[in-house]
């Protein structure tokens, strides 16, 4: 009998983490969400600009029967499709708080200070800017990082930085934009339409018990979510809440523990091995049932181990990654920058606010309460990162085109004006960040490297 060995590696790949396919999944976005930024500014600002932003403002109605809903293109990008964006990042926050470098207080203290100093110091300087009137309503816009951006470009240099760096800024980042989600939850709501957002309380009770009582598949989750973001959106409490709330209520348990899929995974290992001893050929298995039985059920049970929240966050982590957040730039990064008097809007208090908020409150706030919170004891430096380092990583905070923008709609929806000064304070501070924290960082690097 020829016995056929198949190499392992050509077959099913190299196996690498959870943490690295995050990382290469936010590189690459990162780089796609650059890319498609640059492209619609330059379709912006050229002789279709008109045409391009009118296209934004198409209205789309989706229903059924005599319920539907109308909004624009624009609207739906930003109430609906974002309703996914936030709820990957309540995904992600959940897996952090569970397993991730949230779980431990000791290895939290230092992202989680770094965060709060990144939402607290942008919005004083902000307000100092911008204390009344209408203006005031954007002290939001320089709390967030966006992650995509942020941890993209840091992986760029991550053959001349620690890896705990990469760890902390993305941790750092998670937790910021859990303070982001809060501060749209708590400040940036309308009017409140008290039925409706009961029916969103007595659906996310629902949600829960589904958990509780050990449903695991994803349909009656996406029903429910889809019902309560449109509860959401009637309450008058923004609607992309609804993927937050979601993401809490699904399950992080799995079916099997993995002790159940060790022992299943040896019970069918020696099933498969007993069909195939007499057998020959690299086709056998297709044409032999019971061989394809322990397949399939290898399959299921391969599933049944991985929690349905970690199913969901991988199917849908590259549609939000490049999918929803590069249309979400398309939608509102359309700044026509030869119609834009620098002169006059760079000298703007919003403007202003936004830019210093973003570039040095970001840097002073991160550096800072990361540095109290060392000093006194309440956390401590990852191995093999030193002080340099963060300040690098501080830097790149100042980044916070996603979710930036994002508020930047809530407080200026009646202030087309701000938000256009609010949209290229965030542009210009994101652009200065990236490149402030890049030099930092390499040439940092690269004396470490010459002294060593």
């Amino acid at each position: 009998m020829t016995k056929h060995h198949y190499p392992l590696e050509p077959l099913f790949g190299k196996i690498i983490g959870p943490f690295e396919r995050f990382l290469q999944r936010v590189t690459a976005g990162g780089i796609v969400l650059m890319g498609m930024t640059l492209l619609t500014l330059i379709v912006a600002s050229s002789p279709w600009g008109d045409a391009y932003r009118h296209l934004w403002e198409t209205p789309v109605r989706i229903g059924i029967g005599r319920e539907n809903m109308e909004m624009s293109l624009h609207a739906w990008v930003n109430e609906g499709l974002m309703a996914l964006f936030f709820l990957l990042v309540g995904l992600e926050l959940k897996r952090e708080i569970l397993v991730g470098e949230l779980a431990s207080l000791r290895n939290a203290a230092l992202p989680v200070a770094g965060a709060i100093g990144g939402m607290l110091v942008p919005a004083i300087i902000y307000y100092l800017f911008n204390p009344s009137g209408n203006a005031l309503a954007g002290w939001g816009i320089p709390m967030a990082t966006d992650i995509a951006f942020a941890v993209g470009i840091l992986v760029l240099l991550s053959w001349r930085i620690p890896k705990n760096l990469i760890i902390f800024l993305t941790a750092l980042a998670i937790a910021d934009d859990l303070g982001a989600v809060l501060v749209i939850a708590l400040f940036y709501t309308q009017n409140i339409d008290m039925t409706s957002l009961g029916s969103a309380i007595g659906l996310l009770g629902i949600l829960v018990l589904c958990n509780r009582g050990g449903i695991r598949y994803p349909l009656p989750y996406a029903i429910l979510g889809i019902l309560l973001w449109m509860a959401l959106l009637k309450s008058g409490i923004h609607a992309t809440l609804a993927g937050v709330l979601l993401a809490f209520a699904i399950p992080a348990r799995p079916v099997y523990t993995p002790q159940q899929f060790d022992e299943h995974l040896d019970n069918m290992s020696n099933a498969f091995r007993s069909s195939v001893v007499n057998l020959d050929g690299p086709n056998m298995p297709l044409e032999i049932n019971n061989m394809y039985a322990v397949a399939e059920r290898l399959e299921k049970t391969s599933v049944a181990v991985q929690s349905p929240q970690q199913r969901m966050e991988h199917h849908l982590s590259p549609w939000v990654t490049f999918g929803i957040i590069p249309l979400f730039a398309m939608a509102n990064a359309g700044l026509d920058l030869l119609a834009i008097p620098f002169r006059d809007v760079i000298v703007q208090s919003v403007t202003l606010g936004v830019m210093l908020g973003l570039v040095l409150g970001k840097f002073i706030g991160i550096s800072g309460f990361a540095w109290l919170a060392v000093k006194i004891g309440l956390a401590k430096l990852p191995s093999g990162v030193q002080w340099r380092h963060i300040l690098g990583a501080a830097w790149l905070g100042g980044i916070g085109f996603t979710m930036s923008l994002f508020i930047a709609q809530l407080a200026f929806t009646n202030s087309p004006a701000l938000f256009e000064e609010a949209r290229l304070g965030i542009i210009m501070a994101s652009v200065i960040a990236a490149m402030i924290g890049l030099t930092w960082l390499y040439l940092s690097a690269r004396k470490f490297k010459v002294k060593n």
